[in-house]
């Protein structure tokens, strides 16, 4: 019998029941696809992230109970938590590897875990008619990342406030549709729908940032910003532009440790 070491942790919050839940799967070596995908349709989370030890490094895989994806910022966090929290990690930064996104390195500044992340590139869209369809409120502007299209609204109520046609949204040729405004206390605001890959509202989606940091910089004329994602659970970013790469910072909370048992 495989014994998994498997952690529940819910990162972008620094308290439980908020933020995005997102398990983390301690392995020895890599199992199969078939299984990683099971495993993460069990667990019926937005995302499981699976990390294999190899040297002084980590590679790291993401799935939602649907597919694999290429970048999963807030089950990034979630895994650096684990082995700073529960398995003893000692040095200052964790070097994650993704076969599909690269290097990604994870840093701890006291309470806080920083995503350093390739900044997402961005590029202005002229899908109105079929964004509109999505949240039913025309878009001020639209733009197309490497995986998602993001609307830009009016302000945080009308964010808050979106009932999203989902059906519409997941005819979109994307992973999923970031909605932002600037916000009232913080200095943007988004929320995050992807019923292409399973997910209808992701809570916090740290791998949305990396799209909605260069925007808001540049609109903002700041490089260093404070975000709340305004999902029922919330989280809370912070986000800082360093070009080609961007910062994300959040805190993070163990909710459950346990073994998957399989035969």
């Amino acid at each position: 019998m495989k014994t998994i070491k498997i952690f529940q942790v819910d990162a972008f919050t620094d308290r439980l029941f908020s933020g995005n839940p997102a398990a983390v799967c301690i392995l020895e070596s890599w199992i199969s696809d078939e299984l990683m995908q099971n495993i993460a349709a069990e667990n019926n989370l937005a995302e499981t992230a699976f990390v294999v030890p190899i040297n002084k490094q980590f590679e790291i895989r993401w799935f939602t109970p649907a597919v694999e994806v290429d970048l999963c910022g807030h089950a990034t966090l979630a895994s650096a938590f684990v082995l700073y929290n529960c398995l003893g990690y000692k040095d200052k930064e964790i070097v994650f590897y993704s076969l599909r996104s690269g290097e990604l390195r994870v840093s701890k500044q006291k309470d806080y875990l920083f995503l350093d992340f390739p900044t997402d590139t961005i590029e202005t869209s002229n899908n109105i008619e079929q964004i509109q369809k999505c949240i039913g409120i025309k878009p001020n502007e639209v733009y197309k990342g490497k995986t998602d299209y993001i609307a830009i609204i009016n302000n945080e109520r009308e964010v808050k406030n979106l009932k999203p046609n989902l059906i519409e949204t997941n005819k979109l040729p994307a992973r999923g549709l970031i909605v932002t405004a600037k916000g009232d206390s913080a200095d943007f605001v988004s929320r995050f729908f992807a019923p292409q890959v399973g997910i209808d509202e992701d809570p916090v989606t740290g791998s949305a940032h990396t799209s909605l940091i260069p925007i808001w910089s540049k609109k903002l004329g700041k490089t260093e910003m404070h975000a709340l994602q305004l999902s029922k659970r919330g989280g809370k970013l912070i986000c800082i532009n360093k070009g080609e790469r961007c910062l994300i910072g959040g805190q993070a909370r163990l909710y459950m440790t346990g073994e998957i048992k399989i035969d």
